[in-house]
């Protein structure tokens, strides 16, 4: 069972803003979503009804998952310090 990888129109300009090896490191992250959307170290976000975050570093992709389409919508990356504004 393989999920579809979407991004927000935000997230790709988050994504692109990001120095190269960091942005290879993200995508390879998020490219693993796709098989297991809940990897170790996932947290759901508080006050969120179906918000996950994964750590790649010091950054943070923030995602919903869509378990009757298979869908995993990569809403926001950044860094840790301002992420979660």
């Amino acid at each position: 069972m393989r999920y579809s990888v979407l991004l927000s129109p935000s997230a790709e300009r988050d994504l692109g803003a990001l120095d190269k090896p960091v942005q290879r490191r993200v995508v390879a992250r998020i490219e693993a979503l796709a098989e297991n959307p809940r990897p170790a170290g996932v947290t759901k976000l508080q006050g969120e009804a179906n918000a996950w975050r994964v750590r790649v570093g010091d950054y943070r992709v923030l995602y919903t998952i869509e378990d009757r389409l298979l869908v995993v919508l990569v809403i926001k990356i950044g860094h840790r310090r301002e992420v979660y504004r």
